[in-house]
């Protein structure tokens, strides 16, 4: 069963930054998408950043220019890298990976169980 672990949210102040990690195990079979969603206090789980596998990223435009999502397919992680934090960010994360290609019994759609950030004004 593919399974998501994510790590790195915290406390940070206002201005400051985190990194995000999120490792895929118990699958030998890449995704060849991953992405970070965020559900923000009283909201629906939105999308943060997601990368394709030719590499194009896509960043929500509330993130643009603060965050960076990237990847190390050798070791099938995600690392998000959260610059320029505010109080608006606070909430939780949640890594997410697709594998839609290949046969049906190897592609999947798995999600972490997420990681709290929380940004303190």
């Amino acid at each position: 069963q593919v399974q998501l672990v994510e790590s790195g949210g915290g406390l940070v102040q206002a201005g400051g930054s985190l990194r995000l990690s999120c490792i895929v195990s118990g699958t030998i079979h890449s995704p060849n998408i991953m992405a970070w969603y965020r559900r923000l206090p009283g909201m629906p789980r939105e999308l943060v950043a997601k990368l394709g596998e030719d590499n194009s990223a896509h960043y929500a435009d509330s993130v643009k220019g603060r965050f960076t999502i990237s990847r190390d397919n050798h070791k099938s992680m995600s690392f998000l890298q959260m610059d320029s934090l505010k109080s608006e960010d606070t909430g939780g994360y949640y890594c997410n990976a697709v594998r839609s290609v290949g046969p049906p019994r190897d592609q999947y759609n798995a999600w972490g169980m997420g990681t709290q950030v929380t940004v303190s004004s």
